[in-house]
């Protein structure tokens, strides 16, 4: 935990954080909870929107993991940047970039088998969000430490390219060439074949070897994002209309690219990745655009005090029992409803009491940093 000086942070960029956070932390939960005893077709639509495509596929629910990772890059050029022009040497900032990374896959390892529990190989799982976030950051910030605004888009280009070629010549053995099965795409087969232990899907895993490669492509739209923010020549407006606007073609050009290498979030293929990180562009936008450029900032303070402690939150979950700190307070409350309300009010309950902890957390500047 670290005490950290707020005054230089991009508003819009933590409160986008911050809302990108609030489904994990139960607001995915609470529309589910609303469509059980709902026929609403808002809170319907919603609740679908809020599960993962078992394959290929696009919901907002997907677009919540690589916005983690372009919110990490949109901020590399404001602190990896900043200490390069304070003159900071390279090789010092590429240790603190892999020494961050790294810290990220050991606490992925860490949360995803609960702590330091002794278990069987046979029964850790070493792929992990943490760890496909850590991983992402430590390559796409080498990059940026070490190439130009354009060799960062050449690395681009290749990366989501080259992906897809692999995919297209390649397969499990027995499947034919170009196989997207889960069980016959070559990056499937790899996972089984090089990653000790347990697998998330027995015969794939979403954060597996390869398909974090593609996912380094999303860190660098996100740090390409920060560098257009950054930019002291253009005004804020105009920043903000070309972010959209790139967003925006991101999104067409994943369209397009479906029709013969299909968006799907557990390979991470090249069209996800046009796909997420063209929406997360768009939000990065209109965030910046109302937060930053127009000033509102008051109704995004909820979000804020999430998202600056939004990997505090994260790994909460492996420590504190939320849902029995939430019944000792709200108890009642789920005693006047009576069912079916009162699931809804215990996931209620729960937001409020996590939200309550950051508030806490933020009043007494305490961060958790890495």
């Amino acid at each position: 935990m670290k005490q950290t000086n707020l005054s230089n942070r991009l508003y819009s960029l933590d409160a986008l954080r911050g809302f990108d956070m609030l489904w994990i932390m139960g607001a995915d939960r609470l529309f589910h909870a609303l469509a059980k005893v709902s026929d609403n077709s808002i809170i319907q639509t919603m609740s679908f929107q809020l599960e993962h495509v078992a394959w290929n596929g696009f919901v907002a629910y997907d677009m919540i993991f690589p916005l983690f990772i372009f919110l990490a890059g949109v901020a590399t050029p404001y602190s990896i940047g900043n200490a390069l022009e304070n003159g900071t040497p390279k090789n010092q900032l590429l240790f603190r970039v892999i020494k961050r990374g790294l810290i990220l896959i050991i606490l992925g390892v860490l949360y995803n088998n609960g702590g330091f529990q002794i278990k069987p190989l046979s029964e850790i799982r070493l792929p992990s969000v943490l760890g496909r976030i850590g991983s992402a950051y430590i390559f796409a910030n080498i990059i940026y430490l070490y190439a130009g605004k354009k060799a960062q888009k050449i690395w681009l280009a290749s990366i989501l390219i080259g992906y897809w070629i692999l995919l297209r010549f390649t397969s499990a053995p027995g499947f034919e060439l170009g196989d997207m099965t889960m069980e016959g795409n070559f990056v499937s087969y790899v996972d089984r074949l090089l990653i000790p232990g347990r697998l998330h899907l027995t015969v794939h895993d979403p954060e597996g070897l390869l398909s974090t490669i593609p996912a380094i492509g999303t860190g660098l739209l996100g740090i390409l994002t920060g560098e257009v923010l950054k930019n002291h020549t253009a005004t804020p407006s105009k920043k903000a209309m070309a972010i959209f606007i790139a967003g925006a073609i991101s999104v067409a050009l994943a369209q397009l690219w479906n029709l013969v290498f299909p968006i799907n979030k557990n390979l991470w293929t090249s069209s996800f990745t046009l796909q997420a990180g063209g929406w997360s562009m768009m939000l990065m936008a209109i965030f910046y655009y109302i937060i930053d450029v127009k000033g509102f900032q008051k109704w995004a303070y909820f979000f804020r005090i999430i998202g600056i402690n939004s990997i505090l939150i994260y790994l909460s979950g492996a420590f504190i029992k939320w849902d029995y700190a939430a019944k000792e307070f709200f108890r009642w409350a789920e005693q006047l409803t009576g069912p079916p309300l009162d699931a809804v009010i215990a996931i209620v309950s729960i937001l409020i009491v996590k939200w309550i902890f950051l508030y806490i957390m933020y009043k007494k500047k305490i961060f958790l940093r890495i």
